[in-house]
């Protein structure tokens, strides 16, 4: 992995009349990396996310401080360029499949309306460029499947088209926004696997954003949590769930749930049951 910093923040965001959403919250995202970001509802992940993609002007919001992406000042950054950015060098995944795929669609529709939003090509170019992307996600890129309706996908499906459309540009950061939150326990674990893969194969960088703590153990190599606006503690993964050093991140860590110890007497039924 390189270890080169992709992305290094450092925001307060305010909106009118309000305390501070976010208070002086510093992030660093290296390049290859998984980055965890864990808090509770209303801790201001979102908020981060939305920060990070330049999207909080349409909310009256104030941006204070820097976002660095590759070196450019995305708070400071018009909006001409940020539309260049978001989408092919940067990308979002959401909670909701379902609903953020557009039902009256067809999912090939929506595909080339995503291409063609950040290249310039022929339809051949257009189609490769697809079933690039679908396969990557592990879904078939043929035309049956191409010509379903959101409402025709299972949700686990339906998350996966969305992150063949945020991939589709090789993005070096990919934000991923409570994306398995949604997801049986089997969907999520295979989502969390991709996810895992794609940071494998092309190097992206993921900002996983997560209240889920097991998930986040899986694939992120450094978390940060963000306790009301501010980040409390950061750390690798494994530091940080074994020797947690803030009373918050303890108590988060003192939540997980633990898988009950069998007694002596069901042991023994067990071994009798064999």
């Amino acid at each position: 992995m390189n270890h080169g910093s992709l992305l290094s923040a450092q925001v307060t965001v305010r909106y009118p009349g309000k305390p501070p959403v976010l208070r002086g919250v510093a992030l660093e995202i290296a390049s290859g990396e998984i980055m965890g970001l864990v808090g509770q509802s209303g801790s201001g992940k979102s908020t981060l996310a939305l920060a990070i993609l330049g999207l909080l002007g349409r909310q009256r919001a104030t941006v204070e401080g820097s976002i660095l992406f590759h070196g450019a000042d995305l708070v400071t950054m018009k909006e001409r360029d940020l539309r260049g950015i978001r989408g092919r060098s940067m990308s979002l995944v959401l909670q909701s499949p379902i609903s953020s795929l557009n039902p009256a669609l067809r999912i090939r529709t929506q595909l080339k309306e995503a291409w063609r939003a950040h290249a310039n090509g022929t339809s051949a170019d257009c189609d490769a460029a697809i079933r690039a992307a679908m396969t990557s996600v592990s879904l078939p890129a043929d035309e049956d499947f191409l010509r379903k309706h959101a409402s025709q996908l299972s949700v686990g499906q339906a998350q996966r088209v969305l992150i063949a459309m945020a991939v589709m540009h090789r993005p070096a950061l990919l934000i991923a926004d409570e994306a398995t939150s949604a997801l049986d326990v089997i969907t999520q674990s295979e989502i969390l696997q991709l996810f895992a893969r794609l940071n494998h194969e092309t190097g992206m960088s993921i900002l996983y954003i997560s209240h889920d703590l097991p998930s986040v153990a899986e694939i992120c190599q450094r978390i940060a949590i963000l306790h009301e606006g501010e980040i409390v503690e950061s750390g690798p993964t494994a530091q940080i769930f074994a020797a947690p050093q803030h009373p918050y991140t303890r108590r988060l860590m003192a939540s997980l749930p633990r898988v009950p110890a069998r007694t002596n007497e069901s042991q023994a039924q067990a071994a009798a049951a064999e």
